[in-house]
């Protein structure tokens, strides 16, 4: 792990406890969604004012999501940003304590997916991101019936991981950690081929290796390994996206499909950047219609290729 994901981590363990999960939990027994919303306006108040790695984090986006911006502005940006994955994370705690639906999910490109995966006996390669919320998305893929095997690391905050239920399997649901041999490479692959999905995160890559792709008017570091693995097992790469659009319904488009190729004894690199790069210019599209649903905080223009 590199020296900058290191201290990211650590600073995410200080974020997030117990205490705080609870003091939500009771807003929203007793308030309900919309009012407990109103929490947020002051805890990121906080966040602006006092954590400067979360302020510097969201910088690296806000920079280039707003260029030409006057200082003032650009903490306004930030601030906006915060507010707006407060909610999306008060939606997934809200989602996670209730027994029933709580969110109507608007479904795009739903048939078009369904019709490829039936015409195919092979999986595919569900490319996550840390745009609108990721976890919401996949709840819309019981629809599929297929089973999910999400290449996930455990959550490094204990109270983030039990309150949010982070990384626990369920239905069909299953996980499958990188830490393991290959980074889980074989696991997938087999996964795949037996007609399962797998789901990846594609916008950081915590140690893998990248691309140079243009994103948001600059050159930024984008991993192409869930490409080069749907590659090999011939396979698409469905780019899952969920916006959230009102209080209670998000929107999950699934209509973004790709289907990457790469030949044996060339540089892989080169080859999957044209995909990487169609993937990049779907994520700008996205931070067009909802420019503050851009949750990366780390400044993937500054990572080494």
């Amino acid at each position: 792990m590199r020296k900058n994901e290191k201290a990211e981590n650590n600073v995410s363990k200080k974020r997030g406890t117990r205490l705080g999960f609870q003091i939500f939990d009771f807003f929203l027994r007793t308030f309900g969604l919309h009012r407990t919303y109103g929490l947020l306006y002051f805890v990121c108040i906080y966040y602006l004012l006092f954590d400067s790695e979360a302020v510097a984090s969201a910088g690296a986006y806000i920079e280039r999501r707003f260029p030409e911006t006057s200082f003032f502005a650009r903490y306004l940006h930030i601030y906006r940003l915060f507010i707006s994955q407060g909610k999306q994370l008060v939606d997934r705690f809200a989602a996670v304590g209730s027994k029933q639906d709580l969110f109507d999910i608007r479904l795009k490109g739903y048939d078009e997916l369904m019709a490829l995966l039936r015409n195919s006996d092979k999986g595919a390669v569900l490319l996550t991101s840390h745009f609108g919320n990721w976890q919401i998305a996949l709840t819309a893929l019981n629809k599929l019936g297929k089973r999910v095997h999400l290449l996930m690391r455990r959550e490094d905050n204990p109270a983030v991981h039990d309150s949010l239920n982070v990384g626990r399997e369920e239905g069909n649901i299953r996980i499958i950690s990188p830490d393991q041999e290959f980074g889980g490479v074989i696991e997938m692959m087999n996964v795949l081929k037996k007609g399962d999905a797998v789901s990846i995160m594609g916008d950081r890559r915590y140690g893998s290796k990248a691309s140079k792709i243009r994103f948001l008017g600059d050159y930024a570091c984008f991993p192409y390994s869930a490409f080069a693995i749907a590659a090999a097992a011939e396979c698409p790469v469905v780019i899952l996206l969920a916006a959230k659009v009102a209080d209670y319904e998000y929107s999950v488009d699934v209509s973004g499909i790709l289907h990457p190729r790469c030949k044996g004894g060339k540089n892989k690199n080169e080859q999957l950047a044209p995909w990487v790069q169609e993937y990049a210019d779907i994520l700008a599209g996205f931070t067009g219609r909802y420019p503050y649903q851009c949750f990366l905080f780390h400044d993937i223009w500054k990572d080494e290729f």
